[in-house]
């Protein structure tokens, strides 16, 4: 296959976040988001990129990152049908834009019950229909 033939992958990355967050907050929730999806399944990453020099960078997703936006009730709706599907997923949540380190991040959400988390961004990983369903209601981030 040509490295400019579309491909069409059974599986899908989607990161979905609360839409009233400030453009700071989105940016910061996605990378922070996304940052759990390659731990939990290697086999997202491609392979190590180089320039024309041979000077080496790291990998990343071997396929597309659609990102979502929806209301507070649409995400908590969609982190309800995560769970209930056992797909592996990753959260952010507000109080986290006020911690400083890993350990308190971690703290933080381990405090609270999934059903109470104060969400504003998962990250999920999984078959494109399942991913599908579980962020029905969202709509493309603008």
């Amino acid at each position: 296959m040509g490295t400019d033939q579309p491909v069409r992958f059974d599986t899908k990355i989607a990161v979905l976040l609360r839409d009233d967050l400030r453009p700071w907050q989105a940016l910061n929730a996605t990378a922070f988001l996304v940052s759990g999806l390659g731990t939990a399944d290697p086999e997202l990453l491609g392979e190590p990129y180089a320039d024309a020099a041979g000077t080496p960078y790291l990998p990343m997703f071997r396929q597309p990152v659609v990102v979502l936006a929806g209301s507070k009730e649409t995400l908590t709706a969609a982190h309800r049908r995560a769970l209930a599907r056992g797909l592996p997923l990753s959260v952010y949540t507000a109080d986290l834009f006020s911690t400083g380190h890993d350990a308190a991040n971690r703290a933080a959400v381990r405090a609270v019950l999934a059903g109470d988390l104060d969400l504003v961004g998962i990250a999920l990983h999984g078959p494109r229909n399942a991913v599908d369903k579980i962020v029905k209601g969202a709509r493309m981030h603008p």
